[in-house]
């Protein structure tokens, strides 16, 4: 569309806002530098362009949008004589980008005043010297804030997320030292007993029995359920005066493995009567007593090894699931833009963060697992998971349930967080997405990380969003496209 060109007029340039205070000089110049262009209903110009042009509206209707994706998003409309667009930013010469951060289209014909670029960064530099300095202090103050703050939401997030997985990993690495050094008395005591086997102290059918017996409990350790204390209490109590009336020493230190082994009274009386059937058989006049220790003895300690050997190979995998689950957190070795399933990625964040979320919040996994993995920036999905995650959790301060959970939305995957924390209060719900915007305490939030989520789900991903709240129901809803238009 090429603009038709009229004459300007001081008089109409005075009742505009922008310029009401100007003096006649400074209007007569206006006309002079500038000039009146009409516009018929069509584009005006398009985001991304050189910003050529100061368009200031004379009267019509402007409407301004930005690109998201595929999708021209309407940002502005206005019939407001005055309101401008265009190269108003031309004053801060090239520290920043000169190009149109919108589109402007007209809907009916539409007359503007213009102004090229550098004649108004002119006017603003020789007209307005302080005002120049206070708007760049302004703008560049308020973005290297932004930076800063920005960096240092990432830095906490990160010591966050780094003291969670260092307690996570300390848990089950100090199990698997401990578990290494009880498997290292174990293995010595059978290696003592080695002697004892070996000059036929213990018949073949004893160790068969034994080796059956050990065989059988070591299958039902991998699908027994878990006891509760105080039946475990009074196993090993009746274990123990079973041992006690057969004249075995220290039975209270064999007891707890007999009982995890889940041998019971009865199968303690088979072993009892192969003992005295070997010493019967060998005429050897040995003491009962003494061998069915060292039998059980050998037993206990079998099966305490399998135990140790099991919470090594239990500790090593949780250590494994916590490093795949921060290589799948950080994405440090992955394309920045790929398909993903999106429950790795919540699940990686909710590994991350366990530390953090702490015992007292039950966390509920309600997943659509018929969900299409979706092409997505993954490393800055998971931001956003933390960050809503985060802000659940300072929410409940401890005690809740936090639910996390996935959905078809017609076209658009969604992803929702609920916690029953006291809610958004009504009147500041409209400002939590605000740059700089918190409701925690000086020094612990930023009021980046709602603002920094919502840029990356809809600038980077063309999705939303958004957030519904009542006092012990509070949803953060991410809406993504299954299909979305490529990444930007």
């Amino acid at each position: 569309m090429t603009p038709g060109s009229a004459m300007c007029s001081a008089d109409e340039l005075r009742h505009l806002f922008l310029f009401e205070k100007l003096t006649n000089d400074q209007l007569g110049w206006l006309c002079r530098e500038g000039r009146v262009i009409v516009a018929d209903p069509g584009l005006v110009y398009a985001e991304g362009e050189p910003a050529a042009l100061l368009y200031v509206l004379l009267s019509g209707t402007v409407v301004l949008s930005r690109r998201i994706g595929t999708d021209d998003v309407e940002t502005t409309r206005s019939s407001t004589p005055g309101v401008y667009a265009g190269a108003f930013f031309a004053y801060l010469g090239d520290r920043v980008p000169q190009a149109y951060n919108n589109s402007m289209r007209v809907t009916e014909r539409s007359r503007f005043f213009t102004l090229e670029a550098a004649k108004f960064a002119q006017l603003m530099t020789e007209w307005f010297p302080m005002a120049v300095h206070l708007l760049e202090g302004l703008f560049f103050g308020t973005k290297n804030t932004q930076e800063a703050i920005g960096q240092r939401e990432r830095l906490l997030a990160l010591g966050a997320l780094s003291a969670g997985l260092t307690h996570e990993l300390n848990n089950p690495a100090a199990a698997a030292v401990r578990a290494t050094a009880g498997l290292r008395e174990h293995v010595l005591r059978l290696r003592q007993k080695l002697p004892a086997m070996a000059s036929g102290r213990h018949d073949g059918a004893l160790l068969t029995l034994l080796v059956k017996l050990l065989d059988e409990a070591m299958g039902r350790l991998a699908t027994a359920p878990a006891r509760g204390p105080l039946e475990t209490a009074d196993l090993e109590d009746a274990a123990t005066d079973w041992l006690g009336e057969h004249g075995v020493a220290n039975s209270w230190e064999l007891a707890p493995a007999i009982v995890a082994a889940s041998i019971n009274t009865d199968e303690l009386d088979k072993i009892a009567a192969a003992v005295a059937s070997a010493g019967t058989n060998d005429g050897a006049g040995r003491n009962d007593g003494a061998d069915l220790a060292g039998a059980l003895r050998w037993l206990a300690d079998t099966v305490e090894t399998e135990l140790l050997l099991t919470e090594i190979g239990d500790s090593v995998a949780r250590i494994s699931s916590l490093v795949g689950a921060a290589k799948q957190y950080s994405q440090l070795d992955r394309a920045p833009y790929q398909v993903v399933d999106i429950h790795d990625l919540l699940d990686s964040t909710l590994a991350m963060l366990a530390g953090k979320i702490g015992d007292g919040i039950t966390v509920v996994r309600d997943y659509d697992r018929a969900l299409p993995r979706i092409p997505a920036f993954p490393g800055e999905l998971n931001q956003v998971w933390t960050n809503l995650i985060d802000n659940a959790v300072s929410a409940m301060t401890g005690s809740g349930t936090l639910t996390v959970r996935t959905m078809r939305d017609r076209d658009r995957l969604l992803v929702e967080f609920g916690d029953t924390g006291p809610g958004v209060p009504a009147e500041i719900r409209d400002r939590i997405f605000d740059p700089f915007f918190t409701t925690k305490p000086v020094g612990q939030g930023t009021g980046l990380g709602l603002d920094i989520s919502y840029r990356i789900v809809a600038g980077r991903h063309h999705g939303d969003l958004r957030v519904e709240s009542v006092p012990g129901d509070t949803r953060f809803r991410v809406w993504l496209p299954v299909d979305p238009p490529g990444a930007t």
